[in-house]
């Protein structure tokens, strides 16, 4: 019983960190993908964001539906679809894909890397959000983790890089984006509660995926970008690896949530804003200040001191310790 313990504390643990790392390289293939010709300087604030946050969430869809195919679980789509939780379900793909990860690529079109530690503060707003929604009280930890998590969003925005136009409304964006995650965890964690994760999953990012490429491109005149992205190899197939990062990212998460809990889950996925910026550093030399470096370590500590008590996680790793 014991081994069996200790086995699915592994596995959650493993799986956790893997949705934080695959969740940084999405980010990073996505900024790839914008690099190539029609995305590399598009006109307009909306149409490449939306082309690319379509194209991923909707390649992402697709590796998910192949893999309920796989597994025989396809035929739950549809039925989920029909209950009550299913819909609540839909209003929060609306929001968490087509609002916030639209903004969150808008972010990192304007900002760059400094984007993605202002977008995991969607810890912060689910907070807060279930303070208001859900009446769980705001204890002493959780209200330090957020001012921590101010604290950082200040340091990150105190020096603009050189050269950016737009940055401090690249920084509004992520913040939208991680409002909207807040609102659609929020959403989720009702309707997941009842349904099967895998399917939500899939529901989520095949309903992004059509909502941003057939209804929100068509609105901002970016059809013509969709057009010319599809014929364009380089940029179609960062996407498609994009969309299968965070396809496995999504999984690993729920996995996860449901065998560590999902506090820690959380705090395990949000090193995302970690893996996210020293990828970008890495592959497509994001330029390195202080203050991006300082104000992300920041918000992570802000971050996983609102989601987890450090003081019960000590506790829990000396039971494993006298297991052993």
């Amino acid at each position: 019983m014991t081994e069996a313990r200790k086995k699915f504390k592994r596995i959650g643990t493993t799986t956790g960190l893997i949705s934080g790392i695959t969740y940084g390289l999405y980010t990073t293939f996505v900024l790839i993908a914008g690099y190539y010709k029609p995305l590399a300087g598009a006109v307009g604030l909306f149409a490449a964001p939306y082309v690319t946050s379509g194209l991923n969430d909707f390649f992402a869809g697709l590796w998910l539906t192949a893999y309920n195919i796989k597994t025989g679980r396809i035929r739950e789509i549809g039925r989920s679809l029909k209950l009550f939780p299913g819909k609540i379900i839909v209003l929060g793909s609306l929001i968490g894909g087509p609002i916030a990860s639209g903004a969150y690529l808008m972010g990192l079109a304007m900002a760059g890397a400094y984007a993605i530690p202002i977008s995991a503060m969607y810890i912060l707003f689910g907070a807060i959000f279930a303070r208001i929604f859900l009446k769980q009280k705001i204890v002493l930890r959780v209200g330090a983790g957020m001012v921590i998590c101010v604290i950082g969003a200040i340091v990150i925005n105190w020096v603009r890089p050189e050269g950016s136009t737009n940055f401090t409304l690249g920084i509004i964006c992520a913040f939208v984006a991680a409002i909207g995650w807040a609102l659609e965890g929020v959403l989720a964690a009702y309707g997941s509660a009842m349904l099967d994760s895998d399917i939500v999953i899939n529901i989520r990012q095949l309903l992004s995926g059509v909502v941003d490429l057939f209804v929100i491109l068509p609105l901002a005149g970016g059809m013509g970008l969709l057009k010319g992205t599809m014929l364009s190899m380089p940029p179609v197939a960062w996407l498609i690896v994009s969309g299968l990062c965070a396809a496995i990212s999504y999984l690993c998460w729920y996995k996860s949530n449901s065998t560590v809990g999902c506090a820690m889950g959380m705090s395990l996925n949000i090193t995302y804003a970690f893996w996210g910026v020293l990828f970008c550093i890495l592959f497509i030399k994001q330029p390195v200040t202080p203050t991006i470096i300082i104000g992300s370590i920041i918000i992570m500590i802000g971050a996983v001191l609102v989601s987890v008590d450090p003081f019960e996680l000590l506790n829990k790793k000396e039971d494993v310790i006298n297991e052993i």
